[in-house]
């Protein structure tokens, strides 16, 4: 898989947005795509643009009939001459780092 994105659909609504956020997520469900929801959006995986626009596409659709308005962000890594995943990419930052690429919230809560 060399196509990466970022995606994330929220609906303008008053109350609680995971409701719609789920029927979104699961929409991806359909299309031969891997995924990881994260607390702002969701990091896709496709073998290419056309994969990614579809699952993105339906993810947005899935909301659309339940809100009146829905906002969709969609950001695409295409890399063409490199096969590399998102967990690779995240696992270069931290040899560059030389530790996890995240706080370690236990050490803070002591």
């Amino acid at each position: 898989m060399t196509c990466i994105g970022f995606l994330s659909v929220a609906p303008v609504v008053e109350e609680s947005m995971a409701p719609y956020v789920a029927d979104a997520v699961a929409a991806l469900d359909d299309f031969d795509v891997e995924y990881e929801t994260t607390p702002m959006g969701t990091i896709v995986e496709a073998e290419d643009s056309a994969e990614l626009f579809a699952a993105a596409h339906a993810a947005h659709e899935a909301v659309g009939g339940q809100a009146d308005r829905v906002e969709t962000f969609l950001k695409i890594d295409d890399k063409r001459t490199v096969d590399q995943r998102a967990d690779e990419k995240v696992a270069a930052v931290e040899a560059s780092l030389g530790r996890a690429a995240r706080s370690d919230a236990e050490e803070a809560e002591d």
